[in-house]
């Protein structure tokens, strides 16, 4: 990543950004003796997966998870990329409005952000300047309620407060609904609950690397934890704070349980070296043959919300740009992307 953005504690700050500097001097040795996580990710990129992995494991083993976050948050990395964005506290809700200087889209963007429903921190922020700019639309961003203190359904009720807020102003037809990670399990169940509520679909619902099932699922849950930066037991830790009791089980708590026929076309992206790989290409392929609307892009050489990396890797520039086509497509008939269907592979 090209810069550091600190944030809390000053005993945490140093604390964090000494485990950084450790595990960029043991990653240079081990690229010296050809030892690497994956062979075409130099230093600097498996630096910064194993240290936000770092994070993520020491944070959710805090004893008080409001602690945890402050660790998680207090070294953040960022590309050099700049983001011409402005930001302002939304009027009569808990959230914000990003809204590019450049803009040229007739979308409004519902970002949900990811964190496994239990983490918002500055990166989350970074995220959704990062798409208000390369798609060009203004993005409102809510704070939902956080596990583990407030489990479900406190998501899912403040995911419909958000669309209530926005869809008052916009009309369904133009926004889009966009989540990362948990963010990406959001949307996905939020078009359950409109289709229950019977509200209007949005003009379509983007899935960054979505968590699609609570449970486990795919191979790639624990194969692919030498190469992410989320771990498969960070997942179904996630799922277990989500649902503490076991109340509403994993079959209602999971996107792949339901039938997203009639509803909103789904754009997903996902990479091919993150945990979640299987159960975001099975969700795909399941709903393809309930007949969904649904497109799936995979970066083979990419792991979890890679989509951050932003300028610093050739397929997370091609999955940005995908996103606006994508979000183009559905605001206008005419375009080619709506014609794609299936399942596809975009290779770096």
């Amino acid at each position: 990543m090209g810069k550091i953005v600190y944030s809390g504690p000053l005993s945490l700050r140093l604390r964090s950004l000494a485990k950084l500097s450790q595990i960029a001097i043991l990653t240079s040795l081990r690229h010296s003796f050809g030892r690497r996580m994956a062979k075409d990710w130099d230093a600097n990129m498996e630096t910064g997966i194993r240290f936000v992995r770092h994070q993520f494991t020491a944070a959710m083993r805090h004893s008080d998870i409001k602690e945890g976050r402050k660790l998680f948050d207090s070294v953040q990395l960022q590309t050099d990329d700049i983001y011409a964005v402005s930001t302002s506290n939304a009027q009569g809700f808990n959230g914000r409005w990003h809204n590019p200087k450049r803009r040229d889209s007739d979308a409004v963007l519902l970002y949900f952000h990811g964190g496994g429903y239990t983490f918002h921190g500055g990166v989350s922020g970074r995220f959704a300047q990062m798409l208000a700019h390369h798609t060009a639309a203004r993005l409102f961003a809510p704070d939902y309620r956080l596990t583990p203190e407030h489990p479900h359904p406190a998501q899912a009720e403040d995911a419909m407060a958000a669309w209530g807020y926005l869809s008052a102003q916009v009309p369904a037809e133009k926004i889009v609904v966009i989540g990362d990670s948990a963010g990406g399990h959001m949307a996905l169940m939020l078009l359950q609950a409109l289709r229950a509520q019977g509200k209007p679909q949005p003009a379509l619902c983007i899935g960054l690397c979505p968590w699609t099932d609570i449970g486990e699922r795919g191979a790639s849950l624990h194969a692919n934890d030498p190469t992410d930066l989320v771990q498969g037991w960070m997942a179904l830790q996630f799922g277990l704070w989500l649902d503490p009791d076991r109340e509403y089980g994993r079959e209602a708590l999971s996107p792949i349980s339901y039938d997203f026929k009639g509803l909103a076309p789904l754009y997903l992206q996902s990479g091919g070296r993150e945990v979640l790989r299987d159960m975001i290409i099975d969700f795909a392929r399941e709903q393809k043959e309930k007949g969904a609307k649904v497109m799936l892009d995979l970066w083979p050489d990419m792991p979890h919300d890679f989509q951050a990396y932003d300028s610093m890797t050739v397929s997370s520039q091609a999955a940005l740009v995908r996103i606006r086509q994508a979000i183009d497509s559905h605001l206008d008939a005419d375009a080619h992307l709506r014609r794609l269907q299936g399942v596809t592979v975009v290779w770096p």
